[in-house]
This record gives structure tokens, sequence and C-alpha cells, in this order.
């Protein structure tokens, strides 16, 4: 008697999996898009809106205006013109995406460049607002919360990192993270900029960043089940970052000792929000063709 022998038909993927990592990959970019923002308004209530906070800040300002010698190393950064680096910088975004044959990550990059700057300007000039200190000594009492300068250098960096190809992200914003950081502590060092400003730069450009990047993973599934490890990090390390650096600013006495220790903290804040950066968007496919590609390969 002849025994026939079926093969059982292969089981068909369905759209969970996909589904799980889309979704657990969002949710680590979320959470740090929440942490960013979070660390943001903290930085704005505890710096400029508590008396505590603008009295500190200032001596930083008096110290950097009547310094003579400690600024040399920070002189680049006065002579150079901003809007003619951000013009530069969304040419060079244009020809790497032409030469990649990458258009729609270019035009992504240059949205990514603009966006935070226009909040960043928005909000300064039209919502957050510095209370009036009395100083009698000569330090400006506009809002100057959060930098341009500094929110221009990270969004410089974010913008690059995104159009370069993606086994070279990391190394891009770890490299030109100490960028950010040297123009954070100049413009402290010229007196152009409080500590608290140039760490809402930071802060908001990474959040911006992030909203974004959340948008793209969730409608690109790119990436593995993330634990929850990673989610908790994006959601607490930035604001332990803000009250950190508050209390270290506190301690100082002096005038002298707030200055050098406003520049520390702006340099080392300025890396650590590129560090917490680099996790979150280290696999998000920005790149449309690259995320058709890995899900042909699923299938």
């Amino acid at each position: 008697m002849a025994v026939i022998f079926f093969e059982a038909p292969p089981a068909r993927r369905t759209g969970t999996a996909p589904a799980t990592r889309a979704a657990s990959r969002t949710a680590v970019l979320a959470a740090s898009a929440t942490g960013f923002a979070l660390a943001f308004v903290a930085a704005y209530l505890l710096f400029v809106r508590t008396q505590a906070g603008r009295g500190v800040e200032n001596g930083v300002v008096r110290s950097a205006q009547s310094s003579g010698t400690t600024v040399d190393w920070a002189a680049p950064l006065r002579e150079t013109d901003l809007v003619v680096t951000l013009g530069g910088v969304a040419v060079l975004l244009v020809v790497i995406s032409v030469v990649r044959r990458r258009l729609a990550l270019g035009v992504l990059a240059l949205v990514l460049l603009a966006a935070p700057l226009v909040v960043a300007q928005l909000l300064k000039l039209y919502v957050l607002e510095r209370p009036s200190t009395g100083d009698r000594l000569g330090v400006a009492g506009h809002n100057s919360f959060p930098s341009g300068h500094v929110s221009a250098a990270m969004a410089v960096l974010v913008a690059l990192a995104i159009v370069l190809p993606r086994r070279f992200r990391r190394t891009a914003l770890v490299a030109g993270g100490f960028g950010v950081a040297w123009v954070s502590a100049a413009a402290v060092a010229l007196g152009w900029h409080r500590l608290s400003d140039t760490v809402g730069g930071c802060l908001l450009v990474a959040a911006v960043t992030c909203v974004g990047a959340a948008v793209v993973s969730a409608r690109r599934p790119d990436g593995d089940r993330v634990p929850p490890v990673p989610v908790l990090t994006g959601l607490l390390a930035p604001p332990a970052l803000v009250l950190a650096g508050f209390a270290v600013l506190a301690t100082a006495t002096s005038g002298a000792a707030q200055f050098v220790a406003a520049m520390v903290l702006a340099a080392l804040s300025a890396m650590a929000v590129v560090l917490l950066l680099v996790g979150p968007l280290r696999r998000v496919t920005f790149d449309p063709a690259e995320g058709r590609v890995r899900r042909l390969r699923r299938r």
C-alpha cells in the first residue's frame, strides 16, 4: 500500500512582527522626545523663572563681559556669519543627497535642519519671557533662551548625520558633538548666552529631531524589539542632566568660579545631549529607498 506524504504549506507571515518592531522603536524615540522636552521646560523654569537661577547666571554674564583673556579661543565664533554658514550647510546637504541619489533623504535633512531653528525663534520671541532682574551692572534682560547659535550648531550636526550613510551616523554624531560643545562653551565665554540658553538649544533640537524620527519609524518598521531600559533612559536622563547642571552651578560662589563652571557645564551638557541622541537615532531608517529594500528582504 502506497503512503502519500503531504508537505505542509509554509506559515504565512503576518504584519504583527514588523508592527511590534515599529512600535518598540517608536516608543524609544517618543520617550526620548518627551525626556528632552521635559528637560527643556525644566531648564527654563529653574534658570530663567527662579530668582536663584537668574542671579547665578547674571554673575556668569558679568564675568564674561569683564574678561579679556579667557575668550581668545572663542574668537572664531564671533567672526562666524550664522546665515552664511546655514546657507552653506543647506547647499552641502543637497549636494550629498544628489551624489548619493537620495533626494528624498536630502529634503528630510533640510526639514530637520530648519524646523528646530524656526521653533527656537518662535519660542524665544513670542512665547518664553525672561523676568526683569533689575540688574544695575549692565546685564541684558532680554530673553535669550534658547540660544540660536547653539541650536544652529546642533541642527547642522543632526542634518549631516542623517544625510550621510547610516553606517557613519554614530561616528558623525560623536565627532560633531565636540563641535557643538565648543560652540556652547564659546557662546558663554563671549557673554552672548547663559548656560541655560546653550542647554536649552541642544535640548530643543534633540526633542524636535526625535519627534521627526518617531514619525519616520512608525511609518517604516526598522529595528528589533527594544527593552524598557532605553525607554526609561530617554525619559529620565535629560531632566536629570539639567538638575545636575543647576546643582553644580549653584554651588559656585565667586563670579570667576561661576564663569568657569558655566563654560565647562555648557560643553559637557552639549556633549551629553548628543550622546543621549545617538542611541535612539542609531537604527532609524530615514532613507525611504533603504526602507523599501529592508521590507522586501523580510518577505
